[in-house]
C-alpha cells in the first residue's frame, strides 16, 4: 500500500517524539496526538516503525506510550544496566532477582487484577512494604523446597539470603548495602520512570495514572497474575 508523503512525514514525527519522550500527551503535542488518534494510516505507520524497533505503541487514558519489547536493551534496560542502577556493587543474580521480587510485591499490594479497575488501594507506607517483602520471602522459603522454587521460578531462599545480608539503618542510609538504601534505589528508579510517586517525608508510596493504565490495560495478564498470587500464597491469605 502506497502512502502519501505527508502521512509518512507525520508518522515519522510522532515516532521520533515517542523515542525522545516515551509518551505523547494531547496537552504537550496536540497536533501530533490528534494525527495519531484520528488518522488510521498515521497510526498504522507509527506502529510499524515501533515494531521494527522491537517495541509497540499503545494508547491508555488518552496518553500514547512507546513500550520497549522485553529484550529491547536500546529503548529499555538490560539486566546488567538494571543491576548497576539498582543493586549494590558486585551484585549477583540473586540480588537482581530480589529487585524484581520487591517490585512484584509492590504491584501485588496495589492491584488484584479484578473488576473494572485492578487497583485496590491509594497508597502504602514504606515500612508496610518492607514488612510485606520480609513476610513473603519467609513464607515462600518455608512453603517450597529449593527444587519447587526452581520449578516455580521463585528463588525464595536465595532472595531471602540476599535481603537479610543487607544491614538495617535507622538513619535511612541511602547506601545500597542497607535495606533502606536498597528500597530507596528501587522507589527512586520507579519514580523516574513515572510509575510511582514516593513522598519521602511521609515514607508514602502512591502509583501514578501511567502505572494504573498499564496494569488495567496491558500488564495484568490474568493467568500470569493468578499464577504469581498462587505461588506467593496471596489467594490463601485473602480467604483466611
Amino acid at each position: 500500500m502506497a502512502y502519501q508523503i505527508e502521512i509518512i512525514k507525520q508518522s515519522q514525527k510522532i515516532f521520533y517524539y515517542l523515542l525522545e519522550h516515551h509518551e505523547l500527551r494531547e496537552k504537550k503535542a496536540p497536533e501530533l496526538h490528534k494525527a495519531y488518534i484520528e488518522q488510521d494510516e498515521v497510526q498504522t505507520l507509527v506502529k510499524s516503525q515501533a515494531d521494527a524497533a522491537d517495541s509497540h505503541v499503545e494508547a491508555y487514558g488518552g496518553v500514547i506510550y512507546l513500550i520497549p519489547g522485553q529484550e529491547n536493551n536500546f529503548l529499555g534496560y538490560s539486566k546488567g544496566q538494571l543491576k548497576k542502577e539498582l543493586c549494590r556493587s558486585n551484585a549477583t543474580d540473586k540480588d537482581y532477582y530480589l529487585v524484581q521480587f520487591v517490585i512484584l510485591v509492590l504491584l501485588l499490594e496495589f492491584y488484584d487484577g479484578q473488576g473494572s479497575s485492578s487497583k485496590t488501594r491509594d497508597f502504602i507506607l514504606l515500612g508496610d512494604l518492607q514488612n510485606s517483602v520480609t513476610d513473603k520471602l519467609k513464607e515462600g522459603a518455608a512453603r517450597y523446597s529449593e527444587d519447587e522454587q526452581a520449578q516455580n521460578g521463585m528463588a525464595f531462599t536465595a532472595m531471602r539470603e540476599a535481603y537479610e545480608s543487607l544491614r538495617s539503618d535507622e538513619k535511612r542510609n541511602r547506601q545500597k548495602t542497607t535495606k533502606e538504601g536498597f528500597m530507596f534505589s528501587i522507589l527512586h528508579f520507579l519514580q523516574e520512570q513515572g510509575l510511582i510517586d514516593y513522598i519521602e517525608q511521609d515514607e508514602m508510596i502512591k502509583t501514578t495514572r501511567k502505572l494504573d493504565h498499564f496494569m488495567d490495560w496491558n500488564l495484568l495478564n490474568k493467568n500470569n497474575f493468578e499464577r504469581v498470587q498462587r505461588i506467593l500464597g496471596a489467594e490463601e491469605n485473602e480467604q483466611d
